[in-house]
């Protein structure tokens, strides 16, 4: 079974697909943890979410919550915000957003995206779309990418993807449009939505291509080629998008690909893979976990791109050897403000994670422990005036 699972999780990429037996039990009682002095004079970032994923099929999807306020890590705050609300959060969290006064939570395989108060996590409601995986807004709609299909390896899956455009007043599902196989992140950009298609569930055929879709016709105008099974896409202020490849874990490695929209160009390709990044600023703050199935084992990095430079800076940024402690380096974000550096560790994907802040530096701070493979930062904080 577990070599099983293991396949499962490489090949189908939805985070943590593990289908061993749990011992332990669902936590549903919140946490308190001190991890750092109170801030009493804090900036306009007050502190933020991290949604922790659960392993599939465990329903183990959970909520955390870091205050600078108090200092304070507070663990399944869901839970305790909702105590009516059956089977929690969900099963398997793949991304998270606050919009306005709400917080949105993707909850892939519940199909459903959770959708809260920004302040108390009390539950609102929810928008039900099939294998749903990441989401973003723009005016009054929120953007969500679906597999649309079942959770299914198969070289012939015939069931294309979707982004659905969903009326954030009602919850309601309004257009779809069809992209290409197992489309993953999504960046909005002058009038345009960029879907990175995944092709995933189609091993050994993956998709190559990024969806272009017009706003105004919510129509897709065309692909573009970057790479194999692509996984993310962020802009950075020069209006240039960042777009990682996973690779077929073979001679196909992961990379990371600088694409000028104006010009429709590669700019240039880095031989870095990456898991998860975050654009704070001139830089590219990366984390990677990279599976081969040469080697049988995973190759743990991360590093720092400078987008004026267009070179990697950095290979390492942490700085003071505890990097050696993290098994599997799974989120990583940036407080613009302060600069730290918060990264999560998924360690063995069964057991609850960890996350751990580091100065800009890349001197730890603090750590603690988090829910079951910790992944998706939201802050939250005070309206500029």
């Amino acid at each position: 079974m577990k070599h099983i699972s293991l396949i499962i999780i490489l090949f189908t990429l939805i985070p943590a697909m593990l289908c061993s037996c749990r011992e332990e039990n669902i936590i549903y009682t919140q946490e308190t943890t001190p991890v750092t002095d109170p801030t009493e004079n804090f900036s306009q970032i007050e502190g933020f979410y991290l949604l922790n994923e659960g392993n599939m099929g465990s329903n183990k999807s959970t909520l955390d919550r870091f205050d600078y306020s108090s200092g304070a890590y507070i663990r399944n705050i869901y839970s305790e915000a909702n105590p009516g609300v059956p089977k929690e959060l969900g099963d398997v969290g793949n991304d998270l957003k606050i919009y306005g006064s709400r917080l949105y939570a993707v909850i892939n395989c519940s199909n459903k995206i959770e959708v809260m108060d920004a302040t108390t996590t009390k539950r609102i409601g929810q928008i039900e779309i099939p294998n749903c995986r990441h989401i973003q807004f723009h005016d009054r709609y929120a953007y969500i990418t679906s597999y649309a299909g079942p959770v299914q390896i198969r070289p012939d899956y015939e069931q294309k993807g979707y982004v659905a455009k969903v009326d954030t007043a009602t919850l309601q599902v309004v257009e779809r449009c069809i992209v290409g196989f197992q489309p993953d992140e999504l960046a909005i950009l002058n009038g345009k939505i960029y879907v990175a298609n995944s092709g995933g569930y189609m091993v050994p055929n993956y998709e190559n291509t990024i969806s272009i879709i017009d706003m105004a016709t919510f129509t897709e105008e065309k692909r573009v080629e970057i790479d194999i099974n692509l996984q993310r896409v962020r802009p950075d202020r020069k209006g240039r998008l960042w777009i990682s490849s996973r690779g077929d874990y073979y001679n196909n490695q992961s990379r990371l690909f600088c694409y000028n929209p104006r010009t429709d160009i590669i700019e240039k390709t880095f031989d870095v893979p990456v898991s998860q990044m975050d654009i704070v600023g001139d830089s590219i703050y990366i984390v990677s976990s990279a599976w081969s199935y040469e080697t049988m084992e995973n190759t743990i990095t991360n590093a720092i791109i400078d987008i004026n430079l267009m070179e990697k800076v950095s290979d390492n940024f942490i700085k003071d050897g505890t990097e050696k402690e993290i098994k599997i380096p799974y989120g990583v974000k940036v407080n613009p403000l302060t600069k730290e550096i918060f990264v999560t560790d998924a360690g063995n994907y069964v057991n609850p994670g960890w996350l751990i802040c580091y100065s800009p530096e890349g001197i730890r701070k603090w750590k603690v422990r988090t829910g079951d493979i910790p992944a998706h930062f939201a802050f939250f904080g005070r309206k500029e005036p």
